[in-house]
């Protein structure tokens, strides 16, 4: 059954998004059941479609194929905020790959914009994305979880987006009495809310080894603002004081001079 016809397991939050702005289109072109393909392993040899990616390929398709939607975010340009809106296409690609550590994984549209990376879908349900490099970086831990995460940005995009000069995942840190959005969260992305201040804390989406963790973080009226400066201002005393020790924590410093 297709999501927009069953929204059972989603969040009230990613209910409304997809009731709101939600739509089915049809397929674009007659394709070809992935059961009938043949693609090539990790050797190069061609080879009948295994029947784990036959399924879950074809469940993607069943669940979620001709899904469209759109997700409204926020930036700050010049001390203004401004609304940006992002249209989402669930639409199956043509391309199927395999590699020693990663298993299998297929390809899909996701995000219209100028220049769209690629998506993917593993088999064992992670949703992942291509720099270029070949391997599979897993953004979310399935594809209900990216759609929680596209529900917090739309909820939040009338927030301000914090543009403080301190490193952005040392300043999430450093934000306290959030709760955890478990449903929108897994290993390489994090969602924290409060009724004030939200962050989104994910690992690049690069192929560099280690991907270096990052974070959006919002906030909203008086009491978030401050909540935000309050926490900037503790990483940017945290970094002179290492600068000024050349990076040594100072417990380590008055250990030194004993």
């Amino acid at each position: 059954m297709h999501i927009l016809d069953d929204l059972t397991g989603l969040s009230s939050r990613a209910k409304s998004l997809l009731e709101r702005t939600g739509r089915r289109d049809g397929p674009q072109e007659p394709r070809l059941s992935t059961e009938f393909l043949r693609i090539r392993d990790r050797y190069g040899r061609l080879i009948p479609t295994p029947m784990m990616l036959v399924i879950r390929r074809e469940g993607f398709e069943q669940k979620y194929g001709g899904l469209r939607y759109q997700v409204r975010s926020s930036c700050t340009v010049e001390g203004e905020r401004r609304e940006v809106l992002r249209d989402w296409n669930y639409d199956l690609g043509q391309s199927m790959w395999t590699s020693a550590a990663d298993g299998w994984h297929f390809d899909w549209f996701g995000e219209r914009v100028s220049s769209p990376m690629r998506y993917l879908v593993h088999t064992d349900g992670r949703v992942g994305a291509d720099d270029g490099g070949g391997a599979f970086l897993e953004i979310a831990p399935s594809v209900p979880a990216l759609i929680e995460s596209h529900a917090l940005t739309d909820t939040v995009s009338t927030w301000d987006r914090t543009a403080a000069d301190v490193d952005s995942f040392a300043l999430a840190e450093q934000l306290d009495g959030l709760t955890d959005i478990p449903e929108a969260s897994g290993s390489t992305v994090r969602w924290r809310l409060s009724d004030n201040v939200a962050v989104e804390e994910f690992r690049n989406w690069s192929s560099d080894a280690p991907r270096r963790w990052r974070a959006f973080i919002w906030s909203r009226g008086e009491s978030g603002r401050r909540q935000v400066e309050e926490a900037a201002a503790r990483v940017a005393a945290t970094q002179q004081t290492m600068t000024a020790t050349g990076g040594r924590p100072l417990l380590d410093m008055a250990d030194s001079t004993e």
